[in-house]
């Protein structure tokens, strides 16, 4: 059985937490969260009615105890052995004739480690930081040893440990990533933010690759970047209806659930608009969506559908609908996942409309893996059964036509293009069908306008050519 980390996205990247009765390498440069990390664990124990053991190496245990009063994080239950160096050291002066200073000052320590792991007999222990100890071997080879037998001895007492290090050119760590049973970094960069990552784990599998991790009032949270399974569950097939007997012409009946919908054109052709009819006709079976906004404000969403006649404020009433905006610079792309992933499993959703891949760019920096982040997104999102609406602005109003300008065409089931046209010198809008992979769709496009009544669709401009370009012809 594993032992939980006390961080609950952490386990779930280990597969459940660590395997006990090992020792694991918490990498990461200074204020990176190692220490914070390490106190998770050892509380994790407490709350498992464990003893834990908090060996601290540098910083005293007084500093320790005040840094962590900034959070959530009750510390009075942790056993301390504080084996930092004292004050009067500084203006004690030491000789060593015939031993060197290494081998007078490691037997104290040593003796200390034994003593109290002994007395209170923890079942974890948290060592801040290894690389003391490194200090005081007289080669690397003895300081090997020396660490070797200190984790044999610690393991052999039933102990689960985990022990920092503060590597550096000059100060390598490679040696302590040979011994230990697993690897865990912590690191930090101002463009891309807090991630974690594992990159050995001996006797269990673990969710590859970088993880988003906050550190907040509540100490540290991680958010896994979950890489979805290769088999998706055969599921019947079932049409979601607009509502709009025009557009269900187009689409052939409307769009299959549990498939990925792009819905795409220029700012203010109705994208949004449509999407929430989606929506609305999921609430009208008694089902359930969420729609998360990254860049319109609520009221305002909410006031443009209740002039258009959809009911967005008693579909929330009802619990049929979740709104909610989401802030792209307060999250990253991993926390939203984990964000949408929870929802969808507390309010039992059948229906999610992100709006839009922007806003969700901008949550992730502006980085170059936008389409690996929304594909694990929505993929694990149709595991779960979950119907997926993707909002996608492109930014020529005319021209050259062009689904997407992210190269995420492909992830989607279905497409729904929106147009500006101009008729006899009238600004007008057009909708049509792009791709649907489950059955096949209405070849024209069609007059499109949002009115106080809702969503109106004409028929069929068969008499037009080069509405792609935005300035059609009359075909004569």
């Amino acid at each position: 059985m594993k032992l939980s980390t006390g961080i609950s996205g952490l386990d779930e990247i280990l597969l459940g937490g660590l395997l006990p009765e090992k020792a694991y390498l918490v990498r990461g440069a200074s204020g990176c969260g190692k220490t914070i990390l390490g106190i998770h664990f050892l509380l994790a124990g407490i709350k498992n009615n464990e003893t834990v053991l908090f060996i601290t190496l540098s910083e005293t245990e007084k500093n320790i105890r005040n840094n962590i009063k900034s959070l959530n994080l009750d510390i009075d239950g942790l056993n301390f052995l504080d084996l930092s160096p004292e004050s009067k050291f500084f203006s004690k002066v030491e000789t060593y004739d015939i031993f060197s200073p290494a081998d007078v000052e490691r037997q104290p320590v040593t003796t200390k480690i034994v003593e109290t792991t002994e007395t209170l007999k923890p079942k974890r222990v948290f060592i801040d930081s290894m690389t003391q100890l490194r200090y005081l071997a007289t080669d690397v080879y003895n300081y090997r040893r020396q660490v070797l037998s200190f984790l044999r001895f610690i393991k052999e007492n039933g102990i689960t440990v985990l022990f920092t290090s503060e590597h550096s050119h000059d100060a390598p760590d490679d040696d302590l990533m040979f011994i230990c049973d697993g690897i865990i970094t912590l690191s930090f960069s101002t463009e891309k933010g807090r991630s974690i990552e594992i990159s050995k784990y001996r006797g269990s599998d673990f969710l590859k690759g970088k993880h988003t991790v906050k550190i907040t009032e509540n100490g540290i949270s991680v958010f896994p970047n979950i890489i979805p399974k290769e088999i998706y569950p055969e599921v019947e097939r079932q049409v979601i209806s607009s509502g709009i007997p025009e557009i269900d012409e187009l689409l052939m009946g409307g769009i299959e659930k549990n498939t990925i919908t792009i819905i795409t054109g220029p700012s203010g052709t109705g994208k949004t608009t449509l999407g929430t009819q989606f929506a609305k006709e999921t609430a009208a079976r008694g089902e359930n969506s969420a729609i998360y906004l990254f860049e319109e404000n609520v009221n305002i969403f909410t006031q443009r559908c209740e002039l258009i006649k959809i009911p967005i404020k008693e579909m929330i009433k009802k619990g049929t609908l979740r709104l909610e905006f989401i802030e792209p610079l307060l999250y990253s792309a991993d926390e939203f996942s984990d964000k949408v992933r929870k929802d969808v499993e507390m309010y039992n959703l059948n229906l999610v409309m992100i709006d839009s891949i922007h806003g969700y760019r901008l949550a992730m920096g502006g980085g170059s893996e936008l389409q690996q982040r929304l594909h694990s997104l929505c993929k694990s999102l149709i595991l779960k059964g979950v119907t997926v609406l993707i909002i996608n602005e492109t930014e020529l109003i005319t021209g050259d036509f062009k689904a997407t300008e992210h190269g995420i065409s492909y992830l989607a089931d279905n497409i729904v293009f929106l147009r500006y046209i101009e008729i006899k010198g009238q600004l007008k809008k057009a909708i049509g069908i792009l791709k649907k992979r489950l059955s096949d769709f209405e070849k024209t496009l069609r007059e499109l306008e949002i009115t106080k009544d809702g969503i109106k669709v004409g028929v069929p401009l068969v008499n037009l050519r080069g509405i792609l370009k935005g300035t059609p012809d009359w075909d004569d």
